[in-house]
Parts: C-alpha cells; sequence; structure tokens
C-alpha cells in the first residue's frame, strides 16, 4: 500500500465520469428543541427552529462521488412536484448532470421527512410511490440513456436500488448488457426485491442483513470461512465478479476469485450511520474504477464509511479529510 500516491489517484477522480441510476430522495430535516410532553398524547413537544433540505438515495451517491472530484450524471424517474425541482436544484447547485432525469406526473418524488431534536431522530414522514414504474417510462428511460453511452461513455454505472420501483427487473437486465457492450464497469448497492436481479456485474455490494435475507441464510458467526461461504452463494446465483460485504462495526469484507480479505473498521465516534453505504459504494466504485485494485478500493471505502459516520443525518464525504484519513491510516 506504501506504493500508493493518494494525491494522484485523487486527482484521477477528477478525469472519472460516473453514472449513477437509482430510486432519488429529498431529505427534509426539521431542527427543534423538546421541553415537554405533549397534553395531547404521550409524545414529545418539538418547537421548530429551522428546516432544511439534503438529497438522499441514489442522489446521495451521486453527491459523493461529485465531492469526490468526478464528472457525476445522475440517471431517475422523479414525479412533476415541487419536491422534484427542489431536488434538482439541489443536485444542479453540486455540479451533478440531471439532464437524464424523467418527469412525470403519475408519481411522486419521495421526500423523507426526519424530525430532530438534540441531534436524534424524534419522528420520520415517508411520501412515496413503491410500485415499479410503467413499461412506458421504463423505455423512455432506457433510450435516454442509451443515448448518454453513445454520445459521452461513463467510466463506472453505479445501481442504487431502494425498492421504490425504479430498477425493475428488466430494465436491469438491459443496463447491464449495456454496460457490457461499452466496457463500462458495473456496481451495485441492492435491496431484497431485486436482489439476485444482477447478474454479472463487477462489483456487488450488498450489508450481511440484505446477503442473509437475500439468500435465506441462517448463519451467526462471522469469519472469513463464513463470508467466503456466502461469496460462493451469491457467485453461484449472480456470476458476477467481486462480492463487496459491509458488515457495520466488523469492518468490510470483499471477495474476487481467490482473493479474499476481511478489513476491520477504524475507530470512530458514531453519531448517525445513514447514508454510510451511500459513501462506501461511491468510494469504492471511483476507486475501483480508477485502478482496477479492489483490495484498495476496500480499504479507502471502509475508510470513508466510517468518516460519514460522524456526521448527522445524509453527508457527503469531506475529500480533504479524507485524503488525509487514507494517507495516515494507508501507509
Amino acid at each position: 500500500m506504501s506504493a500508493i500516491d493518494f494525491k494522484v489517484l485523487f486527482q484521477q477522480f477528477n478525469d472519472l465520469k460516473v453514472a449513477i441510476i437509482g430510486d432519488v430522495m429529498l431529505d427534509t430535516y426539521w431542527w427543534g428543541h423538546t421541553e415537554r410532553i405533549s397534553p395531547e398524547a404521550p409524545v414529545p413537544v418539538v418547537s421548530l427552529d429551522r428546516k432544511e433540505q439534503r438529497v438522499g438515495g441514489a442522489a446521495n451517491v451521486a453527491l459523493n462521488t461529485a465531492s469526490l472530484g468526478a464528472q457525476t450524471t445522475i440517471i431517475s424517474v422523479i414525479g412533476d412536484d415541487e419536491d422534484g425541482r427542489s431536488l434538482t436544484a439541489l443536485l444542479n447547485g453540486h455540479h451533478i448532470n440531471t439532464q437524464y432525469f424523467v418527469n412525470t406526473n403519475k408519481r411522486i418524488t419521495t421526500n423523507k421527512t426526519r424530525i430532530m431534536s438534540r441531534n436524534q431522530q424524534m419522528m420520520r414522514l415517508d411520501a412515496e410511490n413503491t410500485h415499479d414504474i410503467s413499461e412506458e417510462l421504463e423505455n423512455s428511460l432506457f433510450n435516454s440513456i442509451q443515448l448518454y453511452f453513445e454520445t459521452d461513455k461513463p467510466d463506472v454505472l453505479i445501481f442504487e436500488d431502494y425498492n421504490k420501483g425504479l430498477l425493475t427487473e428488466s430494465l436491469i437486465s438491459k443496463l447491464i448488457a449495456l454496460c457490457k457492450q461499452f466496457n463500462v464497469v458495473t456496481t451495485v448497492d441492492p435491496k431484497r426485491k431485486n436482489f439476485l436481479a444482477f447478474r454479472g456485474v463487477d462489483i456487488f455490494k450488498p450489508n450481511l442483513k440484505e446477503v442473509k435475507e437475500g439468500l435465506n441464510l441462517l448463519i451467526d458467526q462471522i469469519d472469513l470461512s463464513t463470508l467466503n461461504t456466502m461469496h460462493l452463494a451469491l457467485q453461484k446465483a449472480l456470476n458476477h465478479k467481486i462480492s463487496f460485504i459491509t458488515l457495520s462495526e466488523k469492518g468490510v469484507f470483499y471477495q474476487m476469485e481467490n482473493d479474499a480479505r476481511l478489513i476491520p473498521t477504524h475507530v470512530r465516534n458514531i453519531a448517525d450511520v445513514s447514508g454510510a453505504g451511500d459513501t462506501v459504494i461511491a468510494v469504492a466504485s471511483l476507486v475501483y474504477a480508477a485502478t482496477k485494485n479492489m483490495h484498495l478500493a476496500a480499504d479507502m471505502a471502509n475508510i470513508a464509511g466510517g468518516l460519514v459516520c460522524e456526521e448527522v443525518g445524509t453527508a457527503a464525504i469531506n475529500k480533504s479529510l479524507f485524503l488525509n484519513e487514507c494517507e495516515l491510516l494507508l501507509k
């Protein structure tokens, strides 16, 4: 690892073209303070101080890749509504290309509103559609992506599935075939509904809970042997190249052919784990696309995931802080 010049690697991120396709969300935060219990019901009264909007879901992955300097395009379906316009404006403000958004009046933009007090979440309100997009929307989306590949081919396509209906099994299959045609690296952050639909991708990145649920595994002990068993089961179903499994406080695991590593996490002051998976897939995708070195990608993604857990709410990785941590921890 000592041979890696991280400043040079981070500079290489600027030359990468990254596309993210998946379920985008608007994260709304209502920040307030709590001093009493409501006389109407046994719930706290939150006195509102301020409101804040952030990008979430696949949009947060895009925010992370853009924060690291990559030329980032986000591809999704949003509602023809105020939340969709707010989300688009936030993304454009971070120099993220949204021209491949498909707007429709047949769906609403996902908005998750969190009521916060003393850096704790008191309640969450979700406004969303979760049924699959229509065949008409799917065809429109695929045609625009095909045009994007022909005119401005990305280096890597990240599938970000939040089970909100954008990534149908047929769209997934067509996009993986398109990536193979154009020699584009494919990485996946899956959810249970389409867990085994991402056949033939390069990097498949579930968390431990998702693997157990997706493969119906009853495994309590987590070590290199059991993780190897998970990889082989995944590979039998997916015929993919690399398994990259996040293990929460235990770190991360990856296996590529016979190269298998369990990388422990670094000690952190954890404030909030939301959005950590978005940062992990963003960093792993960029590093692997730039270097084809999965051990380095896993090491750096492990550090990045820990760093964003020190922030409350979804937050993009801080590039300079991340660079310093890599130089310090990966000597």
